[in-house]
């Protein structure tokens, strides 16, 4: 095991030895001096740091090809590196769990190119663009996480790839594997007229100090970041976020959250009633990703998320760990943000900047671009005069400093690349994780449904206007947020109307982040029983929401409504 992976010590310096933690034995806690692995992915971590199979990969596997990769490499290190083999084609959903890994995979790769606070240059786009129509088959989806994900990409063709993308200062360095994932941005940072404070150098100081770091590339799982300003990067549902705030004394800065996540196990993130100032957020990241690190548990992954050992320690023991023993000072006391309802958390449409000049967002279909589509993205942003292009939280994009002449020029041509600036409810709220069409997780199909039920719902209720998110998930892991939509899609194998297996769904109903000061959010109601197949979900999201329409008191939300509905309402 590499020396820069054994924790003697954190970042700040720190012995990892001296805090008790009260769990039985075998939790792997390095802090409790566990560094035994304690099972197969912890081993091959010990065996060498995932940073490193990058060499192998451009001097062996690239040269000798798909069969010459180590099988510890090929399904864990390269993830360090933003790479999963993708979905075998042909094989149905009642397999996921039943085949080997290696009967999975395919010998074509999925990649995901980092994309820190969703910012992106006109030559990085194009970068992405070129990649995608000479390497990926002209594939493309961006992600509720803000990055861009390619597919069918062959081993060999990866050093080509990091040249092209790395010549324009994009990365896939962490994008995936048991590391601090991409760091979550405003898409408007800078530019928003209701910014509280600009998180965008907070965002750079943590790319430049910890992405690509021994230090923190052996996690227990993996670490997800925000940081804004503006509240449009689902701080809720992240390991640590960085909120912001206005402090009476101490002006603009950030309440600090930890532990949130959703998956199997939903959790939203906690409060330690902490307030961080901006140039203080790399070393209160480094003391959360420390304590993460050191105190973990390693011995079952289910249970590896931070939001586990928060659920176990609570925030105020949290918070105590972070200034004792890592950041060595108390942290100030802060007041808590101010509610944005999560419709406002978008920025589809026509929005002008604090400059004067103004930012245009528009939606794909749940995410699914392609790599012309994106190179002419890249033009059109270049004809507007603008150098600054940004990725969302909701699988949406947006160009920034769009002269205001030049608005509904640019809105027409996104339209006709069918990239909506004034979308329907259904088109601006609906997202669909990457489905069994190539990830090995899923069960059932999710884009191309998810684009057709758009379809429908749009010529069976014109006239809806209520915002209505639904989010279409193929396994329980919730990489589409499941929990958190109004209309949650978890998908399932189902039996229909003749008894026959086929893609479903179980439903959850009525997820929402706060909404307000007295609403911290809930999870979706799951109604007893309630499964819908896939060929049947246009039928049922269009039953409840006129069984909503019809039944709603005056300005009452879905949410609101689906708590006191009966099951035949939701049925």
């Amino acid at each position: 095991m590499a020396e820069s992976n054994t924790p003697a010590s954190s970042a700040t310096g720190r012995s990892v030895r001296s805090h008790q933690v009260r769990r039985h034995r075998g939790e792997g806690q390095w802090a409790k001096g566990h560094f035994t692995p304690l099972n197969p992915n912890e081993q091959v971590k010990k065996d060498d740091d995932g940073l490193n199979v990058r060499a192998r990969i451009e001097n062996i596997y690239a040269v000798r090809g798909f069969d010459a990769i180590d099988g510890q490499d090929l399904r864990g290190r390269m993830r360090w590196w933003g790479l999963y083999t993708q979905r075998r084609p042909g094989i149905d959903g009642g397999k996921t769990a039943i085949l080997e890994p290696h009967e999975l995979d395919d010998e074509y790769f999925m990649l995901r190119v980092r994309i820190d606070g969703g910012r992106l240059t006109v030559a990085q786009l194009r970068a992405i663009s070129e990649v995608s129509t000479t390497y990926a088959r002209d594939t493309a989806d961006i992600t509720d996480r803000q990055n861009i994900q390619l597919h069918w990409i062959r081993i060999e063709d990866m050093p080509a790839i990091w040249k092209i993308l790395e010549s324009t200062g994009l990365q896939t360095t962490e994008a995936c594997g048991d590391t601090p994932r991409v760091i979550l941005g405003s898409p408007v940072a800078g530019v928003s007229r209701s910014e509280i404070i600009d998180g965008t150098p907070a965002i750079e100081e943590l790319h430049r100090r910890f992405v690509g770091s021994k230090d923190f590339s052996n996690l227990p799982r993996k670490f997800k970041t925000a940081v804004s300003g503006s509240q449009d990067v689902v701080h809720e549902a992240n390991d640590v976020s960085f909120v912001g705030v206005v402090h009476p004394d101490f002006g603009p800065g950030f309440d600090l959250w930890v532990g949130g996540g959703l998956s199997t196990n939903p959790q939203f993130a906690k409060r330690l009633g902490a307030f961080i100032p901006l140039e203080d957020v790399p070393d209160v990241w480094a003391g959360v990703a420390g304590i993460f690190r050191d105190y973990g548990y390693r011995r079952l992954r289910t249970r590896a998320r931070l939001k586990f050992l928060v659920a176990d320690w609570g925030a105020e023991r949290f918070r105590e760990v972070l200034e004792t023993e890592y950041l060595k000072r108390k942290l100030t006391d802060g007041p808590a943000p101010a509610h944005v309802p999560p419709q406002e958390r978008d920025h589809i449409g026509i929005h002008e900047q604090k400059d004067g000049a103004f930012y245009v967002g528009f939606a794909p279909r749940v995410g699914r671009v392609d790599g012309v589509t994106l190179g002419r993205i890249a033009d059109l942003a270049e004809a507007v005069g603008s150098d600054r292009i940004r990725t969302t939280t909701d699988q949406k994009m947006l160009i920034l400093d769009v002269p205001g002449d030049r608005t509904e020029w640019l809105a027409g041509e996104l339209k006709a690349l069918d990239l909506q600036v004034r979308p329907s409810v259904f088109r601006r709220h609906t997202m669909a994780c990457t489905g069994i069409e190539f990830c090995k997780l899923a069960i059932v199909e999710t884009k191309a449904l998810a684009s057709a039920t758009i379809d429908e719902l749009e010529k069976r209720l014109p006239n809806f206007d209520t915002p209505i998110t639904i989010n279409v998930n193929g396994c329980p892991n919730s990489c589409a947020r499941i929990q958190t939509a109004d209309i949650g899609l978890k998908g399932q194998l189902v039996r229909d109307a003749d008894g026959n297996q086929v893609e479903g769904f179980q439903v959850h109903l009525g997820g929402h982040l706060g909404a307000d000061h007295d609403d911290e959010g809930s999870f979706g109601r799951k109604v007893r029983g309630l499964k819908v197949t896939a060929t049947e979900l246009p039928d049922y999201i269009e039953r409840v929401l006129r069984a909503f329409e019809a039944d709603r008191a005056a300005g009452e939300g879905f949410a609101v409504w689906t708590a006191r509905a009966t099951e035949q309402q939701l049925s």
